[in-house]
């Protein structure tokens, strides 16, 4: 089996040009992998949460709306399918959340259960955090997912015998990512040996420049370029 880590451009409140984006990762896998995984909150972009409730609120989806049918309806005629991080709204709450597509329909959607992903001391009680890892069977294998701060804040959490999955979205400058970039290899190994870690590419007032590594037994065995949209495959025996 095979696995495409989408480092793609996301831009902050354009879900139609962040779905776009997830077309043509949909495309460009065509043949290629079974499954593209996107970064944490690709699909309205990290910063789409401004923490004013109303706004905030009107940038959310709930997981069971008319755009996650629309993007599962996409994930089935490619025949590819898809993980990606959004924000969820599930009546007056908000999530930071990752839904996992499988066979054109919504299999899992997990929530973040680490607090990092708001100004929670200027946000109020909907704003809100899962209290569950998830860890799901697909294809034959076991993957366990998280979503960035999870792994630093609860890692005994997502141990695992199978992948770990963690989607992040991270906007360090290229100085930040040559002091941290073995130490995220190194946390991914407190849960798995083989983990696969993707973060989006942002062009903002906080540029994110990605940061997407397969790992193996706390090495880098493979990654992306900085700043460079791309593809990296990982092949799971």
């Amino acid at each position: 089996m095979k696995i495409a880590l989408a480092q793609y451009e996301s831009k902050v409140g354009d879900i139609e040009f962040n779905t776009d984006q997830i077309v043509r990762a949909l495309a460009a896998c065509s043949g290629k992998a079974e499954l593209v995984i996107f970064g944490e909150s690709f699909l309205q972009g990290f910063d789409a949460f401004i923490s004013e409730y109303e706004h905030d609120l009107s940038v959310a989806i709930p997981a069971d709306g008319e755009l996650m049918r629309r993007i599962a309806a996409l994930s089935r005629g490619y025949g590819i399918d898809l993980v990606f991080g959004y924000f969820e709204r599930d009546g007056a709450d908000l999530y930071s959340s990752c839904a996992v597509i499988v066979d054109g329909r919504l299999a899992h959607n997990y929530r973040r259960i680490s607090k990092g992903w708001k100004e929670y001391s200027f946000t109020g009680a909907h704003y809100r955090e899962g209290d569950t890892a998830l860890s799901f069977a697909y294809r034959g294998q076991k993957f366990t997912l998280a979503l960035c701060g999870d792994m630093f804040d609860f890692p005994e959490k997502f141990k695992t015998d199978g992948i770990l999955l963690w989607p992040v979205y991270l906007s360090y400058s290229l100085e930040d990512w040559a002091e941290c970039r073995q130490e995220y290899a190194e946390q991914a190994a407190l849960a798995a040996k083989r983990a696969l870690i993707v973060n989006s590419i942002v062009h903002d007032e906080w540029p994110a420049l990605g940061g997407t590594f397969d790992i193996e037994n706390g090495g880098i065995k493979a990654e992306l370029p900085f700043g460079e949209e791309g593809l990296l495959f990982a092949e799971l025996g």
